[in-house]
């Protein structure tokens, strides 16, 4: 997702943002959850259970500010493309989901965009 898609899609959110901001993955990084075999120790976000790791940066947290990450939180929790849900922190979560990784991106800023509304 190039910045100009967000700009045209999110334009609320767009708006909140730094201008220096280039790609999504200054906002998100989604990354896939699997089994890392070359260590012992132990995740609390299982692979089994979690099959994507989504980190809201600080960049986008100080942007749209922490009453709105919140309410993103509480969206993913219920959000009908989510069948499971973890809170890591309030930054990274474990989801379980049959979206790739665009359409996570488009779940998320879709959310945090109502929720600036």
């Amino acid at each position: 997702m190039t910045i100009e898609n967000i700009e045209k899609n999110y334009p609320k959110l767009f708006k909140t943002l730094p201008e220096d901001v280039t790609e999504l993955r200054y906002l998100l990084v989604i990354d896939e959850n699997y089994d890392d075999d070359d260590t012992d120790e132990f995740d609390a976000i299982d692979p089994e259970d979690f099959n994507y790791l989504l980190y809201v940066t600080d960049l986008l947290q100080e942007a749209v500010g922490e009453v709105h990450i919140i309410a993103l939180v509480k969206t993913l929790k219920v959000h009908k493309d989510i069948s499971d849900f973890y809170l890591s922190e309030i930054d990274l979560y474990g989801i379980q989901t049959d979206l790739d990784e665009e359409g996570i991106a488009a779940m998320v800023l879709g959310s945090l965009e109502e929720i600036l509304a």
